[in-house]
């Protein structure tokens, strides 16, 4: 069996999704494959789905700020029903806390220059918007099987500084579907539970893929958005050797907590990036608290050789670093014995930065490295992705001239070489992106 579209989108997550809606848009008969049963159906799942724009980069910063007016307008950004409802984005602004080694000087210039919104909160503010947090000062990170982990230093944070424009996604699966009928309405179609075992290729160009089951499937255009597998499509291609930034899978776990004893943290809390204290924390239903790690140097990195095969249940040790981290923060929650959360894969590329680019082989493009960070930019990477592979197949050289977007909302323009396969890996990106 063969059949023919303009372009294949490998995988259906947030990313994928929004690929496949963006070139839709422009016309592009498009075909989203993922080897899963839904949409969003993989590592999108799991996600956090946290929305905030802090980074340590003016890119970063000015491609966040730009998705969370896509979230702010969901509704009108997919432009049609869903059976299953729309999701909801719960506003709740962000508190950052600063830590040492930090550089939130750039940051605030980042802000001001992208016009993010934010203010800069004594510790008495802080304590009057959260009573419940410590304004204690715990850093540098440790693990709770440290001496150290339970000495207090005496010291007290320096400041927070609060955005409005931050919160969460009440269902990451369910923004993936949204997309899937957005795409949908404007003649993009999905396969699921479809594996690709290869990438066709006719006289130096991408020419499509071959499933599983032996069908070939035609396009002179294939995009990578496979999250965790990405680093496994572009070896199939071929193009993984040309790359000087590379993709591989990393395990991370969240875990969840009650809120404290009467205080409704589903209600009123914000979503937290506590940099003094290595973690993030946000409301979760149930009154809830949902917990993850900012990878502190103490807390081991568990990097997948095959996303198909590790462990998805979460580990009492790594349950105990992020919850007790937590209670430091807010000394009134109670931790309970038995470890509740989750365990899926980030595709992390070398610097944590993403790679949005084409490829040395013409017509296969690559949305990777997003997980862990991305979820909040995916209608903008939609929008980048189906603006580079636009210009780049009309002809236009994008490794000497890079693509410029201009954003739909915030009117910034976009470097979109700066996601280049080719950059010098900036290993002073980490701290804010994983943050």
């Amino acid at each position: 069996m063969n059949s023919k579209f303009d372009a294949i989108i490998i995988g259906s997550g947030i990313i994928g999704g929004a690929i496949g809606l963006e070139l839709a848009k422009k016309g592009f008969k498009t075909l989203n494959i993922d080897k899963l049963p839904a949409a969003g159906f993989g590592s999108t799942s799991n996600s956090c789905a946290i929305i905030r724009t802090h980074y340590s980069t003016y890119e970063g910063v000015a491609m966040a700020y730009e998705g969370y007016h896509y979230w702010k307008k969901w509704k009108d950004y997919i432009g049609c029903e869903d059976e299953k409802g729309l999701i909801k984005f719960h506003n709740t602004g962000c508190i950052m806390m600063d830590r040492p080694d930090s550089n939130w000087a750039s940051m605030r210039q980042h802000y001001l220059d992208v016009g993010v919104e934010f203010e800069e909160w004594d510790l008495k503010t802080l304590k009057e918007k959260m009573p419940i947090y410590s304004t204690d000062s715990f850093w540098p990170p440790t693990r709770p099987s440290d001496p150290a982990f339970s000495e207090k230093t005496g010291n007290s944070l320096e400041c927070a500084i609060f955005t409005s424009c931050a919160g969460y996604i009440n269902d990451p699966q369910l923004s993936c579907h949204n997309l899937q009928r957005a795409c949908e309405a404007v003649g993009g179609e999905f396969i699921f539970n479809a594996e690709i075992v290869a990438i066709r290729k006719f006289e130096e160009r991408v020419a499509g893929v071959t499933l599983s089951n032996g069908e070939e499937i035609d396009a002179k255009i294939v995009v990578n958005a496979a999250g965790p597998h990405s680093f496994v499509i572009n070896k199939m291609a071929g193009v993984e050797e040309e790359m000087d930034v590379k993709t591989k899978a990393l395990r991370h776990e969240v875990h969840f907590v009650p809120s404290p004893e009467g205080f409704d943290f589903e209600k009123n809390g914000r979503f937290s990036s506590d940099g003094d204290s290595a973690i993030y924390f946000r409301p979760e239903v149930g009154n809830t608290i949902l917990v993850g790690s900012e990878d502190p140097d103490c807390d081991e990195q568990e990097w997948i050789k095959d996303p198909d095969t590790f462990n998805r249940s979460v580990t009492d040790d790594q349950y105990k670093a992020q919850a007790y981290r937590l209670a430091r923060r807010i000394p009134d929650i109670g931790i309970p014995i038995k470890p509740t959360g989750v365990a899926d894969l980030y595709d992390c590329a070398d610097d944590w930065i993403p790679i949005y680019d084409k490829s040395c082989l013409d017509g296969f493009y690559m949305a990777v490295g997003t997980s862990g960070n991305q979820y909040k930019n995916a209608p903008v990477v939609g929008h980048l992705m189906a603006e580079l592979i636009q210009a780049c197949e009309e002809g236009h050289d994008h490794d000497s001239d890079p693509v410029q977007i201009q954003c739909l909302h915030t009117g910034l323009t976009i470097n979109a070489g700066f996601y280049t396969r080719k950059r010098k890996i900036n290993h002073d990106s980490s701290f804010s992106v994983r943050g």
